[in-house]
């Protein structure tokens, strides 16, 4: 309203004309003279809606109204929506829809108003080949049978339901996840995708039940898209249907197997599932796939070291310090920087505890989860060269970050009395020689 009185303001102050007035306030031509013979009439008031105030056309009669509901609470109480409004025109000849009835009785409480209609679902076939889609989730429940909460974190193959790795976690996390993912990975190989809850540790969710944010990458998913692993959130716990009723199945007979064992304890109750209960669980409920085969691919990357850690980006305070929360750690000289003060560095978080900070592909520095420093394999490698075995070589490659990167390798200098070729010629004049009379007659000259 606010714009059309300063439009109509100009028009009548004649600084635009009714028509320019019109296509700024989107009326027709028509409609313009209108309001202008309304408003030299009527002033602004009668540019209201005159339709306000003014009872509609086809509104129900009130005593109409209060014979449906007469009608259905003497008569028909107990017929549904649908009958009741085929009674009205058949037997009492009130022409009525069926949602002006239906909103009547529900808006006077005879009926109870019915939830949004469930989305038709199909059900979604298992893959066909194992590897390709794997499902991980963790259970919350009282495992020993006492008071004690544990979870369990299983992932299981779509094609066949094949259990790759159960274990009990204090709490799943992304550490504990991250833990079962590289078992399999190690154990069985890459596979294609991940389907999971929408859990804070695989997915960011910025609204709480709404759509993932596939832009923002947690921990695990950061390591997963590394692998060239597809996450797959689930919307719904119908929607991780297999993995739900699989876990039904280990309440339902895990507890009573750790009791039947002895086991009260979670470190022994995952010895037992390692060694001995996942087999026999595999063998009662695995399934064959459909095809034959298998989408797993033997990983060739020797960097998941470096892949299932929990990374954190700092910048290095001015005496070569970086901290994360309450936890400080110093940063040593290294050989190819004096300072790394002002400088960017990544803080790996690695399963075991340890902590390594990498400068680059360079590692500046490991610790202890204690905050110790550990021995700079790069030392080691100088005082243990020539001495050591695999372990050593295996030890001196995880230096690096990435198994791309190469050491530079510098020839060892040669201590020799010889004197070295120089490394660029020189070009070497032929020397001219003097005709033979000129040096005999030089020589018998000197002889005289």
């Amino acid at each position: 309203m606010m714009k059309l009185q300063e439009v109509l303001l100009k028009a009548m102050a004649k600084k635009i004309t009714w028509w320019s007035a019109a296509e700024i306030i989107g009326v027709s031509d028509r409609t313009m003279r209108r309001w202008r013979e309304r408003l030299e009439e009527h002033g602004y008031s009668g540019l209201a809606d005159r339709r306000k105030g003014r009872p509609s056309d086809k509104r129900v009669p009130l005593a109409m109204a209060e014979e449906v509901l007469r009608l259905y609470q003497e008569t028909y109480y107990d017929l549904n929506m649908r009958h009741f409004h085929e009674k009205l025109r058949e037997q009492h000849g009130i022409q009525l829809s069926y949602t002006w009835v239906q909103k009547a009785l529900q808006g006077a409480g005879l009926v109870a108003k019915r939830g949004r209609r469930a989305k038709h679902r199909r059900r979604r076939e298992p893959r066909p080949l194992p590897g390709m889609l794997l499902h991980i989730d963790g259970s919350k429940h009282q495992w020993f049978s006492d008071e004690r909460w544990y979870d369990l974190i299983v992932i299981l193959d779509d094609a066949t339901k094949e259990i790759y790795y159960a274990q009990l976690v204090e709490e799943e996390s992304t550490r504990t996840v991250m833990a079962g993912l590289r078992h399999v990975i190690e154990s069985k190989g890459l596979f294609c995708a991940l389907y999971s809850d929408r859990g804070s540790h695989f997915f960011v969710t910025p609204k709480a039940g709404g759509k993932v944010d596939k832009g923002r990458l947690t921990q695990v998913g950061r390591a997963m898209k590394e692998l060239g692993v597809q996450m797959i959130a689930a919307y719904s716990p119908q929607a991780r249907g297999r993995s739900e009723r699989s876990f039904g199945t280990w309440q339902g007979r895990l507890p009573q197997e750790l009791r039947l064992a002895g086991i009260t304890t979670a470190e022994r109750a995952n010895e037992f599932l390692a060694e001995r209960y996942i087999g026999e669980f595999n063998e009662k409920f695995t399934v064959e796939a459909k095809e034959t085969g298998t989408a797993f691919r033997k990983t060739t990357r020797a960097d998941l070291n470096w892949v299932f850690t929990v990374q954190t980006e700092r910048v290095v305070d001015r005496d070569n310090t970086v901290a994360i929360g309450d936890q400080s750690w110093q940063l040593e000289k290294s050989r190819f920087r004096h300072s790394l003060a002002k400088s960017t560095v990544t803080i790996h978080e690695h399963l075991d505890g340890t902590v390594s900070i990498r400068f680059g592909p360079h590692v500046v520095g490991r610790y202890t989860a204690e905050g110790a420093r550990l021995r700079d394999t790069r030392q080691s490698r100088k005082e243990d060269c020539g001495k050591g075995g695999p372990e050593e070589a295996e030890e001196n490659r995880e230096a690096v970050s990435h198994g791309s990167h190469r050491p530079l390798e510098i020839p060892p200098s040669r201590d020799s009395h010889f004197p070295t070729a120089p490394t660029t010629t020189r070009k070497v004049r032929p020397k001219t020689r003097k005709p033979p009379s000129a040096s005999r007659k030089g020589s018998s000259g000197a002889v005289n």
